[in-house]
Order: structure tokens, then sequence, then C-alpha cells
């Protein structure tokens, strides 16, 4: 990072650290209210009552509930009939910049969605501005890929707010793309995007410090190694702002997991999959949110950095006794099944355990493959650390049709996280076979390859850090100084990991 850049970062934080406080510090009186989702305003031409669902579903789209926004907008639509931006909002509902591509049902509601504010019409030339902005996404979904899409939204946003300087929303929407474009180019590692949209937010912050939206994506913004720091204010006050959205109540423990603040996190998830849990009470008994299985997936990697075996293993019993999810196509949803079990087994070095994880059949991994990896992930190291070599065999079989698949799909992101696992498998399959020249080998392709990317939001991190498993191997072979060197590059990307910090302490 060159000066230039540190003292830019160091004057955001200022500012940041001063917009924030009075709020991180207050106990809103509204705190548990169930409707409390933030506060945002879009202007719009629509009647009065459609204009409040408006506002509600914006303050909802803002921290990433697009189930519940989607129902807002809609409402908005039966309220006024010739309300165009009712159903731009429900098109935004199911664009998520942030999270994976959209699947086939969100691109064709978003696509019909387009028509229908086309058809009920936009009373105004700025109207029109966010109705064509979204639609330059969906229009060409057939022949352009998501990020290709992304950035002709981006490009439509940033005229957008250009020519309508005043409109903070414009504004704050161009910031997100931005940001997302940046989550989606992860081997960027200036995090230019994210960086483009930290300092829209950080222009609109001092105008807006309440607004849930710009506390939300700078977290994004910041949600690497190196920044991580700068999202302090935001992660420390966003949950105040939206204390009704389960995801804004788990968003900042990115930020507590990035710099080891282990029980921030645990608090922060812990309100979450409460709050989640709640609210499928009351719209769909029996099941559960995929928001709780996303905290739940934060919640056992911090239990585990913490050494609370026991109170991991609780939400691992729990996952594993889940029987139907609101949305099981939802990535977090699957990620979770699939990263808990996983991890538990691996972090505490239980490798028979890892070796006969089963394949939990609530997914349809088909439609995630990059999900259902990570169990064969935890089966290959397991079975080659247990001497089980057919097994192990089997597991890297798996992870290597899983990748191919994903490079068919052109899933360039995707595709690299599960070589990354491949390659892990692969070496130490090929240590118990005694060949650690390739062990190392491909344990350092591996290891490199995991730091020249970002590891996705949806994770607290890798189930076990590619760097991590070198050092191990380093050390097994007596090559403790080589070992001591890579912990420390684990370490400063992954703060307070239990299993690093012991390794260094080894004999």
């Amino acid at each position: 990072m060159t000066a230039h850049t540190i003292t830019v970062m160091r004057t955001l934080l200022a500012i940041l650290v001063f917009a924030f406080p009075l709020l991180a510090g207050q106990e809103h009186t509204h705190q548990h209210d169930p409707v409390n989702v933030g506060k945002a305003h879009l202007e719009t031409s629509c009647r009065p009552e459609a204009q409040k669902e408006i506002d509600r579903g914006l303050a909802m789209l803002h921290s990433f509930w697009y189930a519940e926004a989607e129902k807002a907008f809609r409402g908005a639509a039966a309220a006024d009939a010739e309300c165009g931006m009712a159903w731009w909002g429900v098109a935004m509902a199911n664009f998520h910049p942030i999270w994976a591509p959209a699947t086939p049902a969100e691109l064709k509601t978003g696509t019909e969605a387009v028509a229908n504010a086309q058809k009920a019409g936009a009373k105004t030339d700025r109207e029109s501005a966010y109705i064509a902005a979204i639609q330059t996404f969906y229009s060409d979904a057939g022949r352009l890929d998501h990020l290709s899409r992304m950035h002709a939204y981006e490009q439509a946003m940033a005229a957008l707010e250009r020519d309508h300087p005043k409109d903070r929303e414009a504004a704050i929407f161009h910031a997100l793309v931005l940001v997302g474009i940046g989550i989606n180019t992860p081997k960027d590692k200036t995090y230019a995007y994210q960086k483009r949209g930290a300092e829209i937010l950080n222009r609109v912050l001092p105008e807006a410090p309440e607004h849930p939206g710009v506390a939300h994506y700078l977290i994004h913004s910041f949600d690497y190694p190196e920044l991580a720091e700068l999202a302090l204010p935001a992660a420390r006050v966003y949950a105040k702002l939206a204390p009704a959205s389960p995801h804004a109540l788990h968003m900042p423990s990115h930020i507590f997991t990035r710099l080891g603040l282990w029980e921030e996190s645990i608090a922060s998830n812990l309100a979450s999959a409460q709050r989640a849990h709640e609210h499928l009470e009351r719209t769909m008994k029996g099941a559960t949110a995929f928001d709780e299985l996303h905290a739940i997936d934060y919640l056992v990697y911090a239990y585990l950095q913490l050494g609370r075996i026991e109170d991991a293993r609780k939400l691992v019993e729990q996952t594993n006794g889940v029987t139907k999810i609101d949305n099981p196509d939802q990535f977090a949803a699957a990620h979770a099944i699939s990263a808990v079990p996983a991890r538990f087994a691996l972090e505490r070095r239980e490798w028979k355990e890892a070796a006969a994880l089963p394949v939990p059949s609530i997914i349809d991994w088909s439609k995630v493959p990059y999900a259902e990896a990570n169990i064969h992930f935890a089966r290959g190291i397991g079975a080659a650390r247990s001497n089980q070599l057919d097994a192990a065999r089997a597991a890297l079989a798996r992870l290597g049709a899983i990748r191919q698949a994903l490079v068919e799909q052109n899933s360039a992101q995707w595709a690299d996280r599960v070589e990354i696992q491949r390659l892990s498998v692969s070496a130490w399959l090929a240590h118990a076979e005694k060949k650690e020249d390739d062990a190392l080998q491909q344990l350092r392709a591996a290891a490199d390859l995991e730091s020249a990317t970002e590891k996705h939001p949806v994770t607290p991190g890798a189930i076990v850090p590619a760097r991590e498993l070198l050092a191990e191997l380093l050390l097994e072979l007596g090559k403790k100084d080589d070992a001591l060197a890579e912990l420390k590059n684990v370490l400063h990307s992954a703060p307070g990991r239990r299993n690093a910090l012991a390794l260094l302490k080894a004999p």
C-alpha cells in the first residue's frame, strides 16, 4: 500500500470515527421494535400509500433483506398501479451485488419486474433513469455474464449520480455496485473498486449518519485484513440502525472476525440467529432461516477460535438436524450446511470424523457445487491423515469433478476456491504416500492461490487455510523455520486463529 493510500485511509478513519460515535454509544429506544429496519427515503411520484411501502422496502433492501423488501415493493405496486418505481424495487430485490449471481428464477422475476416498471411508467426523468439502469443488468442476461452486466449497471448508476447530485440514494446504490464489482474481482488486491465505493459513502456519511446502507456498505468496502480496522466504527453502529434485520445484526461480525474480536462476533451472531429464528416462527414455522444458518457458520468459527468446543458442538448438532430451510437454494444456507460440520471436525483434528462426514440431502448440491466441495475437502484431508487412502482419492476425484464443472460454468471465482481445496487434499495424500516433494509443491501452490485471491463474504474464513496446512506439513518434515514464516503470514490475514497460534508454540 502506498504512502498516499495510507494517508487517505487514515483520513477516512478519522471521518468515520467522527461521524459514528454518538450513534455507537446510544441505545435506541426502538432497538427491539420488530419492524425497525432503519431509515431510508427515495423520493418518487407515486401515491403516498405507495411511497410509504417504497421507503420501507428500500430500508430492507439496504440490509439485504431481499424477500421482505420484495413484499413491500409489491405492496407499493398494489397501492398505485401507475408507480413504476414499485416494480423497480422488485427488480432490485432480485439483484444481489455482493452475493452470488442471480439464479434463473431471480433473473426471470427481475426481468418481468423491469417490464412491469416500464409498463406502469415513470413520471420523471430521474425515475426513468433508475428503471433504465436496472434494465441494463437484466436485459442481456442470456448473452453476458454476471460481472459484465454489473459493469453495465455501474456505468448507468454513475451517470444517474452525476445527473442528480442531490439524490443520496443514487450515490449509495452506485457505491454498492462498485463494492460488488470489487468483491466479484477477488484477485484485485488493490481493492480499487471497494475504495471507490467507500469514497462515495464517506461523502454521504456526514449527511446521513443513520442510513443503514452507508454503514452496511462501508463494512463490505473494508472487509479485508489490510482495511478492516477502518470499518470498526461502522461495525459498532450498524446493528443499532436496523435492529429488526437479521443481516444488520450479523454483518458487524465480518469485521470482528477479520480482527480476531471473537466475543464481539459471538454477540453479533447470537443476536442475528435469534432475530432470524423469531421472524421465521411467525412466517414459516418449523423451517430454519438461511440467515440463522449464516450466523451459525460464523458462530462456530468464533467458538472454535476460543476453544469453546461444546458451544460449537451444539450448533453443529442443530445444523445437522435441520429438516427445512426457508430458501434452500440460497448460497449462504448451503455453505453453512456443509462448512459447519467440516470446520468442526478439521479444526479439532478429528481426522476419522472428517473422513466419515455425510453429504446432507437437504440441499440440491447441483445448484451450489462449490458448497458441496467443503464436505469433500474435509473428507479428503481427514482420510489422508487417518491412512484411508482410497477414501482420500475418492474425495480428490470429486473435488476435481466439481472444479471442472465450475470452470465449464465460467464460475472462475468458485473454481479457484475449489482448486485450493483440491490441491490441499492432493498434497496430504502425497504426504501419506511419502511423496514429500510433491506434497510441498502442491500445498505451496494452494497457499499461493489462496493468497492471490480474497475469501468470499459468505464465509468467516477458509475451512482450514492452505498456508496453515502448509506450515503444519513443514513442521512434520522438520522445517521449523519455514513453518514459522508461513504461520506468521496466516496470522496476518486471520488474526487469532487458534490452531495457527498453537502451531507457533509447537516444539
